[in-house]
């Protein structure tokens, strides 16, 4: 192992380079490093050309000089495969002007593939992603470029026992840049103070198997053996250079600018809640979300909407009733929302992300709660390109897919919408400009018709109606008090669902000021 600058470790990646970035989100980014490539791609014009590779590409949501915002540059990056752009939009716009092609999957696939590319193996076998995009029917992950039409293509239909699979193709790496809380003398990388075991151990298995370069970015060096076997993530025999950048230059997560020991287990902080002095639209779908919750049950919650389902819980007091699971590896706590998305408040186990998908994969969760941008008449959704946009799936595809019980929840229309409840009933003050049910979905993030297959429960939940899913198609069974089923929900959609024979009011408790008064089942 070598201690270098961000400057010579940026001079050590040619044109051309296949690099995996190993980050999550608002988390993990190694700004030190993706600052001096494009610090070298400005002034040199090298490297160029480079094909990225990752999970949840680092970013803040915002425009600013941060993660992958700070790659976007015309010329240094040639095609991205990744599970999710969206966090860095300056980069997403790259994408979505055809400035670059991209490759999107799964996050759980992705990081099965990172262990299986460090075990020379072919590639991975999975249900997961049939009938979606990543599937070669429908689009075949691909969505820029000459990926779009199937040259290189990394995902194929394959049969076996009679039944179908997608394979996805392994791939190798010339290098990665990953972030530690510290190194040793030796090289030995701890991750004891970050929020989130991701896949850094996987990706710098990848490249050491292939002959590349791991570069790491680091707080501090420790003196030799200062690390505790245990808490080596990954041994020195596999890393080749660090750069140090200082809590000064680099927070620890782009939303996080001081350590936080709540995060990583050092800590416990008191979690407190009060029951809400409004109920707007947000409130009310993660209220009818609460309702779904049984005692004993792990739960995953996606980003948005349904995150709110943890301080519903918490209010009502059934918080300690359930497992509340995040994809990137926490187990137990509350779950971080917005940028800080991934991190867990005091965590009660902290998996790696590749075990994480496995149990997973397996069915390992009870219920889910995930957002939908679109919604069509055969209850596909779509959450992964919309409105000219590319964002990717992320672990949404993996979650929808292999859990038994599957809620999706969100506004029933986007843009400028304004509710209000006054005595129990809601009313619409402005009615949003953008339809969300629609006939046909733009990109197929959640397969209707593989969840049928797999006789999956599927409810779609808005503050307004709650649907679930059918073999006939979308059924309306529930709706808001004060809610004119015409006037406000049939007209608002492009299609018109199956109505319920039992169609009911959602439950007015949803509706009222104060607690609910509602106990995990």
């Amino acid at each position: 192992m070598k201690i270098v600058s961000a400057r010579e470790a940026a001079d050590l990646i040619h044109d051309g380079a296949n690099v995996g970035l190993s980050a999550f989100g608002g988390w993990l980014g190694t700004d030190e490093l993706y600052s001096a490539i494009r610090q070298q791609y400005e002034t040199q014009g090298h490297p160029r050309n480079l094909r990225i590779h990752g999970g949840i590409l680092p970013g803040d949501l915002s425009r600013k000089p941060v993660g992958m915002n700070l790659l976007a540059k015309r010329g240094l990056i040639s095609h991205v495969t990744a599970a999710h752009i969206g966090m860095a939009p300056a980069f997403a716009e790259m994408i979505d002007g055809q400035t670059l092609s991209a490759t999107l999957l799964p996050l759980g696939v992705f990081v099965q593939l990172l262990r299986a590319s460090a075990g020379k193996k072919p590639g991975v076998f999975s249900k997961i992603g049939l009938g979606t995009f990543c599937d070669p029917r429908v689009e075949g992950g691909s969505c820029r470029g000459d990926m779009k039409t199937g040259k290189n293509q990394m995902v194929d239909l394959i049969t076996l026992n009679e039944q179908n699979y997608l394979f996805y193709k392994s791939f190798d790496l010339d290098f990665c840049l990953l972030r530690a809380s510290i190194a040793d003398r030796d090289g030995n990388l701890s991750v004891e103070k970050e929020p989130i075991i991701a896949d850094q151990f996987e990706m710098a298995s990848v490249v050491h198997n292939c002959g590349g370069i791991v570069i790491a970015q680091v707080s501090k060096i420790v003196d030799r053996g200062a690390i505790h076997p245990k808490d080596v993530a990954i041994h020195g025999s596999m890393v080749d250079y660090v750069v140090v950048a200082p809590d000064d230059h680099c927070a620890p997560g782009y939303d996080c600018p001081d350590f936080r020991p709540e995060l990583v287990g050092d800590a416990k902080v008191a979690l407190t809640s009060q029951a809400p002095h409004s109920i707007d639209h947000r409130l009310i779908c993660a209220r009818r979300g609460a309702l779904e919750l049984k005692a004993g049950s792990i739960v995953n919650l996606g980003i948005g909407i349904p995150a709110g389902i943890a301080a519903v819980a918490q209010v009502e007091g059934i918080a300690d009733d359930i497992t509340l699971s995040v994809e990137s590896g926490p187990l137990g706590g509350i779950p971080v929302s917005g940028v800080g998305f991934g991190a867990s408040v005091n965590p009660q186990a902290m998996y790696t992300m590749a075990n994480n998908f496995d149990f997973y994969d397996g069915g390992g969760l009870d219920i889910a709660f995930l957002g939908a941008a679109e919604i069509d008449k055969n209850g596909n959704v779509n959450v992964s390109q919309f409105n000219g946009r590319v964002i990717g799936p992320g672990g949404f595809i993996n979650i929808s897919q292999s859990t038994r019980n599957v809620c999706f929840m969100g506004t029933f229309t986007a843009d400028k919408l304004k509710t209000r409840v006054e005595n129990g009933q809601l009313r619409i003050i402005n009615e949003g400009t953008s339809k969300k049910f629609v006939k046909q979905v733009e990109q197929i993030t959640f397969s209707a018709k593989t969840a049928l297959d797999s006789a999956q429960n599927v409810l779609y939940i808005t503050e307004r109606a709650v649907f679930k899913l059918t073999a006939e198609g979308l059924m309306l069974t529930e709706i808001a008090p004060g809610m004119d089923i015409e006037r406000d929900i049939l007209s608002q959609m492009d299609f018109l669902p199956i109505v319920s024979d039992d169609l009911r009011e959602m439950d007015p408790r949803i509706f009222r000021q104060g607690l609910m008064g509602i106990a995990a089942p």
